[in-house]
């Protein structure tokens, strides 16, 4: 699979790691014009306390044959967020592809504690972080995307809408919130599509961030020394892989068949044809009901 993007200008909201990084690399990869924002910069870190920046996802989207322009954005903020957009339609005078990948709650939801246990103060900053920014950016960013036919929206969630809608995902807070971008993308289907548009619901599989590298003490190099504590793991995918997903769908002219969906990287993968970087399709999710979630030993042949 090849896509060329040349000439289009894509907001990834989050992309300082993870998805959101590997998103912005692959769309600069296609050609694309990326605004990557977040709240880490080299000056300032977030909450998260990592070292991944803004600058560096720019850095790399510039790298990988597009143009990053990273963007200092806090996006509980609406003043910042309408900043952004005013800028954006400034600069480029449109806007083709938007990624709602905001997130920042692995350091706020406590596993398995029901409600009434989880602490609320955390939660609530959950939400507020994974489900009001979306609602924030989108409700300032549309209306530049809509200047042209057949933008994109895409919203980056975790799980899809079949497997979340029968799996209690690990507490009440985090499904809540998932489960909620799930419905954000359904909800933008119905009000983008008789206007040209697009949205979508879209989630990796066991995506080897950061993050879950540093968990498992192993680098993308190293990350299958992992499986030793964790044979399923096997099954992962790294961030890029997501990211040629999103690159699939913007690329696409007919991308509107997918409007109001639930998408998974590993569906995609078999529609448009394209791997990881490692040359495998893994179906993350597939895995999952029927290896992991079944209980059956690890075995990844015929999932990647």
């Amino acid at each position: 699979m090849s896509a060329t993007l040349d000439g289009k200008v894509a907001l990834v909201a989050g992309a300082t790691r993870g998805a959101g990084r590997g998103i912005a690399v692959e769309l600069g990869a296609a050609g694309a014009t990326v605004y990557v924002t977040g709240r880490s910069t080299r000056e300032r870190r977030s909450e998260y306390d990592r070292p991944e920046t803004i600058e560096d996802t720019a850095d790399l989207v510039t790298e990988a044959g597009g143009r990053g322009i990273a963007v200092p954005t806090d996006h509980l903020d609406p003043a910042q967020v309408r900043a952004l957009v005013d800028r954006i339609a400034a600069e480029q005078g449109r806007l083709d592809v938007l990624v709602n990948d905001i997130w920042g709650g692995e350091n706020l939801f406590e596993w398995e504690a029901p409600v009434w246990e989880h602490d609320l103060d955390k939660g609530l900053r959950l939400l507020r972080l994974a489900v009001e920014t979306h609602a924030i950016t989108s409700h300032h960013a549309l209306p530049l995307l809509l200047r042209n036919e057949g933008g994109l929206v895409v919203e980056m969630t975790d799980g899809t809408a079949e497997y979340n809608r029968d799996t209690y995902r690990n507490s009440f807070f985090y499904d809540l919130a998932k489960s909620a971008v799930l419905r954000m993308a359904f909800s933008l289907g119905h009000e983008l599509g008789s206007r040209g548009g697009t949205a979508v619901a879209l989630t990796p599989g066991w995506m080897r961030s950061e993050i879950m590298l540093d968990h498992f003490g192993v680098t993308e190099e190293s990350w299958r020394d992992a499986l030793e504590s964790e044979p399923h793991f096997g099954i992962s995918e790294s961030p890029r892989y997501v990211g040629r997903a999103v690159t699939a769908l913007a690329a696409d002219p007919r991308v509107n068949r997918w409007n109001g969906q639930s998408l998974s990287g590993g569906r995609l993968a078999q529609v448009y044809g394209f791997t990881d970087l490692d040359g495998s399709r893994p179906d993350a999710w597939r895995y999952i009901v029927e290896v992991q979630d079944a209980g059956k030993p690890a075995d990844t042949a015929g999932y990647r």
